[in-house]
């Protein structure tokens, strides 16, 4: 019955939050590639199991720009209007927002631009495309609610391991791409945090790393999956695989940062959102006093 409860209240206040506080300055991250990016932790025989783990809880310091491009409140499956040909669950954008908050305060509100697609192939992403052009329109529009596009997540190549001659020309193909995402946002130097494969759909997995771990770009840190649980398909990730991985690149992207102000666990409680005080009258009163972060 509790979990009936919050279910009913995170719904209400994915409809209320984005009224107070989605114009507020944000750190806005766009989250590209395929399902292991969108999610597939917990999702067995296309069936997600509905299963949270506490670590991506809601939090009112993270949002989600929606397919119909408005922020709401970020909720798993961050993809579920994203990525619909297959069921989503859960991927590494909540752990990575939850762990970057804890780890730095001076974030301020998160902003995730969910942009993956299950299934594609590097090809796919080049600039002209149907998805490159979506991303590029996405993030335009994220923007125009304030805030500043700090980074880009990316986590594809699954689907590039079939064909020997595609895994060959990834590295070159996937260069490109960072390339022109920074030249058509204007942002020459924006940092990216790709993760190397756990898995993939073919025999050419190594040939793809080797051009993964092999890239050197100006703000490039690169994540290694390898060695991450899977689930029974082999392929994509568990629920706990994608929270370790959600972490993992929350510490990589702060690499990036000249200076990174470690945050206590008095500036996070305030921001974390603890199914306690979703059935508080001091909630209440929380939404309608001014939001700080």
């Amino acid at each position: 019955m509790l979990l009936l409860y919050l279910s009913y209240a995170i719904l209400w206040i994915s409809s209320a939050v984005p009224v107070v506080i989605a114009a507020a300055g944000k750190s806005i991250f766009i989250l590209a590639g395929q399902s292991n990016m969108s999610g597939r932790g917990g999702v067995v025989n296309d069936t997600w199991d509905n299963y949270i783990p506490p670590e991506s809880y809601p939090n009112l310091a993270i949002l989600r720009l929606s397919a119909d491009l408005n922020w709401q409140l970020a909720t798993e499956p961050l993809h579920r209007d994203i990525d619909t040909a297959k069921a989503c669950g859960v991927g590494p954008g909540m752990a990575f927002a939850s762990s970057l908050l804890r780890m730095d305060s001076s974030v301020g509100v998160v902003g995730l631009v969910p942009c993956a697609v299950g299934g594609t192939n590097i090809s796919q992403w080049a600039r002209g495309g149907e998805l490159y052009k979506q991303l590029i329109r996405r993030a335009e529009a994220a923007l125009e609610g304030g805030g500043t596009i700090q980074g880009m997540l990316w986590f594809q190549g699954e689907s590039d391991t079939v064909n020997r001659e595609d895994a060959e020309s990834y590295k070159t193909r996937l260069q490109n791409f960072y390339l022109h995402v920074r030249a058509d946002l204007l942002l020459p130097v924006l940092p990216i945090i790709q993760v190397a494969l756990a898995s993939g759909e073919g025999e050419y997995v190594e040939m793809v790393r080797e051009g993964q771990l092999g890239m050197d770009l100006v703000n490039l840190r690169t994540v290694d999956a390898k060695g991450l649980s899977l689930e029974p398909d082999v392929l994509h990730l568990t629920t706990p695989s994608q929270f370790s991985l959600g972490h993992m690149l929350a510490n990589a992207f702060l690499q990036t940062r000249p200076s990174a102000l470690a945050v206590t666990s008095s500036h996070v409680s305030r921001l974390t959102i603890f199914p306690k005080i979703l059935f508080s009258g001091l909630f209440a009163n929380f939404l309608g006093s001014r939001l700080v972060f």
